[in-house]
């Protein structure tokens, strides 16, 4: 039988009296959940300590000493008299925490389930457990999805990944693609969520418009024709035999061989292309060529288009993400300790930049600090009564200045020409935890581009306004 002096006694101790001896854990992780879960409900499984010459030190138990000293909370500890060796210190430590294994995503997913079940709000919920209310909601909405749940049983995702994978019901590429981003580079999940949500409104935008032409008796090219398709013939190409004069697309509607071809671009314009099959059967023929035709992409030319057209549109969809990150970060209580480095580097080694945007750069930095934008230049800014009515705000209001004031100078150009000032912005939003995309991080130097899709437009020559057009398509 086990002698009770080595099973110890139950005491409430005060996590300061307590020695943190050496641990088998390097890093504690004592992040702010745990610290309020401790402030909610306390500590509720007691540590194990040993007392030797009435010193008491912990020897199982580290984390939850030290969140209790930071929560302000008493500690139950088991108390046992006596030495033990560091071998056997360090075996139980070791036994404790690898042998220990957390709540799967679908079971946290449950646990706010059934609690919002029991009547608690997303905001007691959250304060209740320590954890992030978007995190709360996002496992509600999982634990109700069956398709969501599967997500978050099958792969190695986040609540909140799941929850966003599951506006994609039905997309299987979107699917696929998203879950293989959450589950290999879970940096970039925020980057590509964008991008589907990018890629599903153009295509519904171009589905929209397909619909509207079809009904006026075009038939739907799933590509704009190339240069070495004879027919169909491009509506600018055409003229009337009867009159000399241009074709119009009220001449080719409801005509047999009439076709179309639509494209969408990043803001959501559409344009359509109209072509004709068989010119002479309706009275028309092609338009003369004047001067040299130019002769078709080389496939390297295809290839730099076709990565200029992908980086293009991942750039937009990086803005959003982007945007919406310095919006968060602004919002925070603190600004970084180098926050007023980077204001000075920016007011003095890129001040011209910082000078030519600063009309734009309020209105932006107002948006960033969820402000009412003023509706002109001459407008008094948010931020001039934001500094008077809450000077403790100043640093803030003066970084989103500054932040804005790049930002808005930013574009699709910018990965292409990066210059110094595009890469000291981005390589400080890097350093205070903006996750770059691969776009993004060409700026600071690192060789990466995005996937490339395949050449949608072969016969068009692979300039950078060309290809800046065509950047949106769908």
């Amino acid at each position: 039988m086990t002698d009770i002096a080595e099973l110890g006694t139950i005491e409430y101790l005060d996590p300061n009296d307590i020695e943190v001896d050496p641990n088998v854990r390097f890093d504690v992780r004592l992040n702010r959940e745990f610290i309020r879960s401790i402030e909610q409900r306390g500590v509720l499984m007691p540590v194990v300590c040993r007392r030797m010459e009435g010193k008491v030190s912990v020897r199982m138990g580290q984390r939850r000493v030290l969140g209790a000293r930071a929560a302000g909370r008493i500690v139950p500890a088991r108390v046992v008299e006596g030495d033990d060796t560091t071998v056997e210190r360090i075996l139980d430590q070791f036994a404790e925490n690898e042998h220990r294994a957390a709540l799967t995503e679908p079971e946290r997913a449950a646990v706010f389930q059934q609690l919002a079940f029991e009547g608690l709000s997303v905001p007691q919920i959250a304060k209740q457990t320590g954890v992030k209310r978007a995190v709360v909601e996002a496992g509600i909405t999982v634990a109700d999805s069956d398709f969501a749940g599967k997500i978050a049983t099958k792969h190695e995702v986040t609540l909140d990944q799941a929850a966003a994978i599951l506006e994609f019901e039905g997309d299987k590429e979107a699917v696929k693609r998203l879950v293989e981003c959450a589950e290999h580079s879970p940096e970039q999940f925020p980057h590509e969520l964008q991008r589907q949500r990018d890629e599903r409104q153009r295509r519904e935008i171009r589905e929209q418009a397909e619909a509207e032409v079809k009904e006026q008796g075009f038939q739907i090219l799933d590509r704009e024709p190339g240069y070495y398709d004879k027919t169909p013939v491009p509506l600018h190409e055409l003229i009337d035999l009867r009159t000399g004069d241009p074709v119009t697309v009220e001449q080719l509607t409801g005509l047999t061989g009439a076709a179309a071809h639509v494209r969408v671009y990043v803001d959501g314009e559409v344009a359509i292309g109209y072509y004709l099959d068989d010119p002479k059967a309706h009275g028309f023929k092609k338009r003369p060529q004047n001067g040299a035709a130019s002769g078709p992409m080389t496939d390297e030319q295809k290839a730099e288009r076709r990565q200029l057209i992908a980086n293009n549109k991942a750039w937009a969809s990086a803005e959003a993400v982007r945007r919406e990150w310095l919006a968060a970060f602004l919002g925070r209580r603190t600004l970084p300790k180098d926050a007023t480095r980077f204001i000075a580097t920016m007011l003095t080694t890129h001040r011209r930049r910082i000078a030519g945007a600063l009309g734009d750069a309020n209105r932006m930095a107002s948006t960033f600090l969820g402000l009412a934008e003023p509706e002109n230049y001459w407008e008094a800014s948010p931020l001039d009564a934001l500094v008077q009515q809450q000077p403790g705000k100043a640093g803030h209001a003066a970084l989103a200045v500054v932040l804005a004031s790049i930002e808005s100078t930013t574009g699709k150009a910018t990965w292409r020409h990066p210059d110094q000032a595009a890469e000291c912005y981005f390589t400080q939003l890097d350093t205070w935890g903006y996750p770059l995309s691969e776009v993004e991080q060409i700026v600071i130097g690192v060789d990466s581009t995005t996937e490339a899709e395949a050449d949608p437009t072969p016969a068009e020559t692979a300039s950078e306004e060309e290809a800046d057009t065509a950047a949106g398509e769908a």
